[in-house]
């Protein structure tokens, strides 16, 4: 398992998800591009492919997770936390892969 998911961060994941009132079966992606200020930038997205030749699928706190094989080298020990404080709000990335990141913290160098 590349990406753990802490309980807040599901939990958000969760609710947007009811938010949007999808009915199709649909998992949270994960994922790396090549792009952003440092290099690489992070990629959250709600999908509802699979193939199970590319990607790794596994479940946490009631949140199917679905990583490309390639980005899951990148993302190995990622924790995705979600943070709501009164100057900051949103998902947060805590690679230990990374040996640089940007101010936001949307994008990293390995």
């Amino acid at each position: 398992m590349s990406i753990t998911l802490t309980e807040r961060a599901a939990s958000e994941v969760k609710r947007t998800r009811e938010e949007e009132a999808e009915q199709v079966p649909v998992f949270l992606r994960i994922g790396v591009a090549a792009g952003g200020c440092s290099g690489f930038s992070y990629e959250l997205f709600f999908d509802g492919d699979f193939n199970e030749e590319k990607d790794q699928k596994y479940e946490q706190h009631g949140v199917t997770v679905v990583v490309d094989k390639k980005s899951a080298l990148y993302l190995e020990g990622t924790t995705l936390d979600y943070i709501h404080e009164l100057n900051q709000r949103g998902f947060v990335f805590e690679n230990p892969n990374a040996t640089k990141s940007c101010g936001c913290g949307s994008s990293f160098q390995v």
